[in-house]
């Protein structure tokens, strides 16, 4: 049954993309890309997704990118800002990039830095209901300037550590979005969100068809023309069919890879290869009083429910032990801190704490309860075959202890929609949700446990889904932004770490490098685990 359903998948994905791509394999060299999570946005204002976040480096650049070695390379700078370069100013306040010469937009339409004052003005316009405003809030960037047309001046209320991963990540048409801003005093319904026909990068968008495909073709005003004609980003429902896809030769290049599949795929010829990125497959816990179960503003109950959750059964069985357990959110990262262990797995020690914070089954029914509350906890993901898979290992877990999970799975493109838009992470619509994410990798910096980034209605681009507010870990977090020396910033994210233990506010899964699987027909392939497209320019196909 199941090859039944890998060939039927293998043969629509054959007949649909000649249909879209005519004669591509003849006389257009077209590369390939597998993805199992379709995007919700590509206007990176307006979303978090990893999918959009990937996408981006084929055709909305930023000023620096990072190779396959994490070194910092210059993208649309001519060169990353330096204090030997001039580019840093001594005191760390000012950092001045400089544009290459000649850029243009894909329109032909020049690229100047009045393009970054419009960028910096549409992020911090409360009238955008953007994902996040961060780092261009709280005064964190006090301007930008642009002293001339090639030049653009960031100023810092105090240094900036992770500027680099952080500040001008990519720009916005200012010719092509401005009038549609002054016309309706928003961006959040242009048109150009989901189909940006003007973009800056090796290629540009053509089409995204709804369930099916996104298509990219060869950008002919990019300073660096492609090899490649165009790239075709396929959807495909699970991972059954992206493994189908990449062991035909149908896909050049998957991500997403479950650990489950490896073996198909190296017996195939096709080598899986992973990426670190500082991803962490974890249980995030609601801590807020508005929309949490009341059980989950209890640290030691959300301790005892990571307790009861054998998460090593999930490493050996689903993912084959090809993983590990990670103890911090900052797991594979020099700033992860070596004296935390994960939570263990002792479901004795996990019904004693529930004992003791008073939830007991009074009722026998097999589900703990207090003050006529159950202990009834709803557990969301995605739709992602490993993470459903996940949630029926721990919903029969915290069983055994009296804990009744409610599984809950959505979309990726709903799970991941921000409070604006609906999504029921950002709206706190569970008590356990689980997903991968990272830092501002390679640097540690993270904006999701500020106090300030709670989403609510007045602050709608809030990313803090979980509502977490240690003032201490807030006042640390912001610390630590400002410490350039590299020693001291470390030891207090080390303690960062020490009080979110504490609280139990993140739980990790698996440790989660990308995995990448690219076949032989492609080249010149080299996936970065910070901006993992940096060099699509230089693809080719035989």
């Amino acid at each position: 049954m199941k090859l039944r359903r890998i060939l039927s998948v293998l043969v629509l994905l054959i007949v649909v993309t000649a249909m879209i791509i005519p004669g591509s394999a003849q006389d257009r060299k077209i590369a390939t890309l597998i993805f199992t999570q379709e995007l919700d946005n590509l206007n990176p204002m307006y979303t978090s997704m990893w999918f959009s976040f990937i996408t981006r480096e084929l055709w909305l650049q930023g000023l620096v990118a990072f190779d396959d070695e994490l070194n910092p390379i210059p993208a649309l700078a001519a060169e990353v800002p330096s204090v030997e370069n001039g580019g840093i100013s001594e005191d760390g306040l000012t950092i001045t990039f400089r544009l290459k010469e000649g850029l243009t937009w894909s329109d032909g339409a020049p690229l100047t830095s009045a393009d970054f004052l419009f960028t910096y003005e549409m992020l911090t316009s409360e009238n955008n209901l953007v994902d996040s405003r961060y780092p261009y809030e709280d005064n964190i960037v006090s301007s930008v300037e642009a002293p001339d047309a090639g030049t653009v001046v960031v100023n810092f209320a105090a240094p900036f550590a992770p500027w680099m991963t952080s500040v001008f990540t990519y720009v916005l048409p200012e010719h092509v979005l401005r009038p549609i801003y002054d016309a309706e005093g928003t961006l959040d319904n242009a048109d150009w969100n989901r189909a940006p026909s003007v973009g800056v990068g090796p290629f540009v968008f053509q089409e995204w068809e709804s369930g099916s495909h996104i298509l990219l073709v060869k950008n002919e005003n990019y300073f660096q023309p492609a090899n490649l004609d165009g790239i075709f980003i396929r959807f495909v429902e699970d991972d059954a069919a992206q493994i189908a896809a990449l062991i035909s030769g149908e896909g050049d290049i998957g991500t997403f890879i479950s650990y489950s599949d490896f073996s198909q795929l190296e017996d195939a010829g096709v080598a899986p290869i992973l990426v670190p990125s500082g991803y962490n497959e974890g249980w995030f816990m609601n801590n807020d009083p508005g929309t949490a179960h009341p059980a989950m503003l209890d640290p030691n109950v959300r301790r005892a429910v990571a307790m009861a959750f054998n998460r090593q059964e999930v490493v050996d069985t689903l993912l084959e032990g090809r993983t590990y357990l990670p103890g911090t959110f900052w797991e594979g990262s020099a700033f992860d801190n070596p004296a935390i262990e994960p939570l263990p797995y002792d479901p004795a020690q996990a019904a004693a704490l529930l004992d003791e914070a008073g939830w007991v089954d009074s009722n026998g029914n097999g589900i703990r309860d207090k003050d006529g509350v159950e202990l009834e906890l709803r557990y969301l993901t995605t739709t992602r075959q490993i993470r459903v898979d996940t949630q029926v290992i721990a919903q029969q877990d915290l069983a055994e202890v009296g804990v009744n999970l409610i599984l809950q799975n959505a979309a990726s493109d709903i799970f991941f929609s921000g409070y604006a838009q609906g999504g029921p992470v950002s709206l706190g619509q569970f008590d356990i949700a689980e997903w991968s994410t990272t830092t501002s990798f390679p640097d540690p910096d993270v904006a999701i446990f500020l106090c300030s980034e709670i989403p609510s209605d007045e602050n709608p681009e809030g990313s803090n889904d979980t509502r977490y507010c240690n003032p201490e870990v807030d006042a640390l977090l912001q610390e630590q932004a400002q410490t350039v020396d590299f020693a001291a910033r470390q030891q207090l994210f080390f303690r960062i770490q020490e009080l979110m233990y504490e609280d139990t506010v993140w739980v990790g899964v698996w440790y989660d490098p990308d995995a990448w699987a690219i076949n032989s027909r492609i080249q010149n392939v080299a996936i970065s685990g910070a901006t993992p497209f940096w060099n699509a320019a230089e693809w080719d196909l035989e």
